[in-house]
């Protein structure tokens, strides 16, 4: 259940004001059919959160505990920094659908592509070398992504310019600081 409840935490938090709920803002103004666009986002995220969570059991596996550890806790401490950088999304070309499959099948790819190599995937790698399961990290980590995301897509006209992330952003960096320093200090190790 811990590993759940921190990987719902960190990615929930973490996504504020990231580019991937500034594309869910973008893809639900453009498009104004939500259920495609959060059906999409689920099942991106939990494509790429599986895979990116797969490498960090692997790693998990493969390294030795100790390397393990500092590695999770400077990496931790790594994201904290990169999560006080406001993302941006790119400008790119204009893409039409004429049905809700096409913005399901629009959702799915932009979301997908735009996850690698995200904070929230490189997080789900990282929690899922901490943790010994799998299942309930990319569980926790889709299901964060989706409480921060489904929202912006309902509310994409109303909510966007009245959400501080700035300090949404301080408070991500915060979490991801001090799960690094508890990696580093050996907190929560087996």
């Amino acid at each position: 259940m811990e590993a759940f409840l921190v990987s719902l935490g960190v990615v929930a938090i973490g996504e504020i004001g990231d580019k991937t709920q500034l594309l869910a803002l973008m893809l639900s103004a453009r498009f104004r059919k939500p259920v495609p666009i959060i059906l999409g986002i689920f099942c991106a995220t939990l494509l790429n959160h599986a895979v990116a969570g797969a490498l960090g059991g692997w790693a998990r596996i493969l390294l030795d505990p100790v390397v393990l550890r500092w590695g999770l806790g400077l990496s931790f401490l790594a994201v904290a920094a990169w999560a006080l950088v406001p993302d941006k999304l790119d400008d790119g070309k204009e893409v039409k659908a004429r049905t809700a499959l096409g913005v399901f099948a629009i959702t799915v790819s932009t979301f997908f592509l735009a996850e690698i190599g995200d904070k929230t995937q490189v997080a789900t790698m990282m929690l899922a070398a901490r943790f010994d399961s799998l299942f309930a990290v990319v569980a926790g980590t889709t299901a964060g992504m989706l409480l921060a995301d489904v929202p912006a897509v309902l509310f994409a006209q109303v909510a966007a310019p009245k959400i501080p992330f700035k300090a949404v952003r301080i408070v991500a960096a915060s979490l991801f600081a001090a799960i690094g320093v508890a990696a580093l200090l050996g907190y929560g190790s087996s």
